[in-house]
């Protein structure tokens, strides 16, 4: 069986900034290797001339560097506003479309979306007959999860309007608790819903691509192992999925041209 090469952790020194922009340089081991290295003043960095996250993803790992290098700049307050919707009307789109085409999702969606027309979306749902979801085209299985996201929104297990004061778990584990609702949907809704910035759908088939191109991998690396990769790149993580997302895009626009493969968020 072939195996993925992951990345030996990078720095030998390691260079911070305090509180009072004091910076800090520790040298000679990895973190993790015996007692730790005594950290001694070493300048004043200003606030300006701190390491931006683009910086530090470069330094953190050459292979994403040269990535970041052939790219457009990310600005992800840009980045995310394409992924912009309701927080409701967003995870009631991802039970919508499961399994099936894009086109079948929207319009199926817009049926819904017809439906509820200016009530509570989730007042909507929640009184909503059988017949009158099967009419939409909803299956009885995303039924189901429809009704559960809006109960658990009704009744306050799932706190929408709170979810961005939460932390990555506690968000998460809201998510994921609704029927057909899973770490996939979760990381993709903290990364284009929340902003959370340190987010790595790793589970998402189009990173998993984006990565075995970045790296020259023979073959598709698992989610494990994109995880594995990905933690050179914490806490900008997030920025590195837009980068990779952005790969994947430059590949399709290449695609049209016959040059290359491309892609976009996709779960196998």
């Amino acid at each position: 069986m072939s195996r993925v090469r992951i990345p030996s952790p990078a720095p030998t020194s390691l260079r911070t900034v305090d509180r009072s922009g004091v910076c800090l340089e520790a040298k000679g081991r990895h973190m993790g290797d015996g007692p730790a290295s005594t950290a001694a003043p070493i300048e004043r960095v200003p606030d300006e001339v701190a390491e931006s996250p683009v910086d530090a993803l470069r330094a953190a790992d050459p292979v994403l560097a040269r990535l970041i290098d052939r790219a457009e700049p990310v600005d992800m307050a840009t980045w995310r506003a394409r992924w912009s919707m309701d927080r409701f009307d967003a995870l009631a789109r991802v039970i919508v479309g499961q399994q099936i085409a894009t086109a079948a999702a929207s319009a199926i969606f817009g049926r819904l979306k017809a439906f509820i027309a200016d009530r509570d979306p989730a007042e909507a749902i929640a009184g909503a007959t059988d017949a009158e979801l099967r009419a939409i085209g909803l299956s009885a299985n995303k039924a189901a999860s429809l009704r559960d996201l809006a109960e658990r929104t009704l009744d306050g297990r799932l706190e929408l309007d709170r979810l961005g004061e939460q932390t990555d778990g506690e968000a998460e584990a809201q998510l994921t608790a609704v029927r057909g609702i899973g770490k996939w949907t979760a990381d993709l809704f903290l990364l284009g819903q929340l902003g959370r910035p340190d987010i790595l759908p790793a589970a998402d088939l189009g990173i998993r691509h984006a990565v075995q191109d970045a790296y020259g991998l023979d073959r598709l690396p698992s989610e494990s192992e994109v995880r594995g990769i990905g933690e050179a790149w914490r806490p900008y993580r997030s920025l590195a999925t837009a980068y990779l997302y952005g790969s994947l895009w430059a590949r399709r626009r290449a695609m049209k041209d016959g040059t290359a493969r491309g892609g976009a968020p996709d779960r196998e």
